[in-house]
């Protein structure tokens, strides 16, 4: 179901307010360009700074501008249960074809907590639901037996992004669960290493940028060619790298999105921009990939 690139596309600002017409040319973009699917509201999209009626204006219209050219998953998360689960009910009924649910952050369930957590959501939805884990953000991993339990009581949670940064840990998802049981990557530089152990994509930050590279990459991962599949990985590590070191996301990719022409670099606080010489640092790598003259 969930195979292929997904993109975890920002939130283009004008002004203090959402871009819409941005919004139009970035999704089009990304179908125009062969990505799978598109991810609206989630850790790259600010969605901690949109309040609730952008946040659903932003995956109504997203919805809307897909045109059925692919899927649209919306990031329907919370750490509150019942917001979580409001959100995922509106993005079903605005059209989304599944939802992403990031672990809950700041409170810190315990696995019990965790595991009842997503089992409400999964119980209040019909959408197809990937689970999103990323201890460095949350304070908390969703655990292997949390995971078993989930896969085995609820029927719609059919996947994981797993942003842990650890290959072994999908080889042991793939050794305890289900066969279709769908495990994606979530740092792009792991795509690669994540898909030789059983990984089938990416949602990805910097195919926003470059989704028809990433898209390929992807492709070529799933059909075993796994040598030109890492001659597309090393050509474009250098921004991968550059993504991490540079500042939080989603500040680099919406630099780089604002260098490239595709909207503008507005961030709403507490995220700013970066400094001029990381700005410079990150201009003169997508140069000297031919992103950017």
């Amino acid at each position: 179901m969930f195979a292929g690139t997904h993109t975890a596309i920002v939130t283009p600002f004008k002004n203090g307010q959402v871009d819409e017409a941005a919004l139009k040319r970035l999704v089009d973009f990304q179908f125009d360009n062969g990505v799978t699917g598109i991810v609206p509201c989630g850790t790259t999209g600010e969605s901690p700074t949109l309040d609730h009626d952008e946040h659903s204006r932003v995956v109504k219209l997203s919805v809307e501008f897909a045109k059925g050219r692919g899927g649209v998953m919306a990031g329907t998360g919370s750490n509150s249960t019942r917001e979580a689960i409001e959100l995922t009910q509106e993005a079903e009924a605005a059209g989304a074809t599944a939802s992403l649910q990031v672990a809950p952050y700041y409170n810190k369930p315990t696995p019990e907590g965790l595991y009842q957590h997503f089992k409400a959501i999964a119980d209040n939805t019909k959408l197809p639901i990937m689970l999103y884990s990323i201890p460095g953000r949350c304070g908390i991993e969703i655990g292997l037996d949390v995971l078993v339990r989930l896969a085995e009581s609820c029927p719609n949670i059919r996947a994981i992004k797993e942003a842990g940064g650890n290959p072994e840990r999908v080889s042991q998802m793939k050794q305890l669960l289900p066969a279709d049981f769908e495990i994606l990557s979530g740092d792009d530089g792991l795509t690669l290493p994540f898909m030789s152990v059983g990984g089938c994509g990416i949602v990805s930050v910097a195919s926003n940028l470059i989704p028809k590279q990433i898209s390929y990459l992807v492709n070529l991962a799933l059909k075993g060619d796994y040598a030109s599949a890492y001659t597309i990985h090393a050509k474009y590590y250098p921004l991968f790298a550059a993504f991490l070191k540079l500042a939080t996301n989603p500040i680099p990719i919406k630099t780089a999105m604002a260098l490239a022409g595709h909207c503008s670099d507005e961030l709403r606080l507490p995220l700013v921009g970066m400094e001029k010489e990381k700005v410079a640092e990150l201009t003169t790598t997508l140069k000297k990939l031919g992103i950017i003259k």
